[in-house]
């Protein structure tokens, strides 16, 4: 049996530190939250359900506290009891011991400061389920995940999505090229329709456009939109992609 691929995912939560007995302090933060949708994962979003960490947690596996998620980091683990995690109305969250080490006295000092604002988990995906938002955008919801990790992160610029469209590939039984298409072709269908929705407020561009920042014509994401849904194939998916 092929094993899961790692997936990192985070988000912007206040990160916590508080006193303790034990080591220099306590670092307190959510891994993850539920039921609350992602940013756009290159053609997908994404949302935790409140049941997928119940297993994970009930087989008592290792969990590591690693800062930035790199084994030279490491804060903590569940092992040793120095890592605590636990659910509640809002996610997942986890408690770290912080040790007396050059790790743990820069995550401390970063925390005090308030310059940690990211809180992220490392995850190999038992279950998941697609469906669409209310926009017909592809939203995927994780079931029940194996965690690996949890961590505060400093720079949460990547977002693994391969996997994810390995997850949207598989739905739509679909080549991992197919979906990258069908994805595409989602993020161009809502572009387009920011566009003409702009355009016939008498706006030359899409609300929220930055200084300077130029987009497509309309007859050029049209014909964008057109190449890569005949690439996708697939017919469910490209009526919702399209938006027709």
């Amino acid at each position: 049996m092929k094993t899961k691929e790692i997936e990192r995912r985070y988000h912007t939560a206040k990160i916590e530190l508080r006193a303790s007995a034990n080591g220099i302090g306590v670092l307190f933060g959510y891994a993850a939250v539920f039921n609350r949708y992602s940013q756009n994962l290159g053609g997908f979003v994404e949302q935790v359900d409140p049941g997928a960490f119940t297993k994970t947690l009930a087989d008592a596996g290792e969990v590591l506290g690693r800062f930035n998620h790199s084994n030279d980091g490491l804060l903590g683990t569940t092992t040793a009891e120095t890592l605590r995690l636990g659910v509640d109305g809002t996610g997942l969250f986890y408690e770290i011991d912080l040790p007396d080490t050059t790790t743990g006295r820069d995550v401390k000092a970063l925390a005090e400061r308030g310059d940690l604002r990211f809180s992220s988990f490392a995850f190999r995906t038992l279950e998941d389920e697609w469906s669409y938002t209310n926009e017909d955008f592809p939203l995927r919801t994780l079931k029940v995940v194996q965690l690996v990790d949890v961590a505060p992160v400093v720079d949460p610029a990547y977002r693994d999505t391969t996997t994810g469209l390995r997850s949207l590939a598989d739905r739509f039984h679909l080549d991992l090229d197919q979906a990258r298409a069908a994805a595409e072709a989602n993020t161009l269908g809502k572009l387009l329709h920011a566009t003409e929705s702009s355009r016939a407020h008498g706006h030359e561009e899409p609300s929220g456009g930055g200084p300077g920042e130029t987009h497509p014509s309309l007859d050029e994401l049209r014909a964008r939109i057109d190449v890569v849904s005949r690439r996708a194939e697939h017919g469910e998916l490209r009526l919702k992609t399209v938006g027709r």
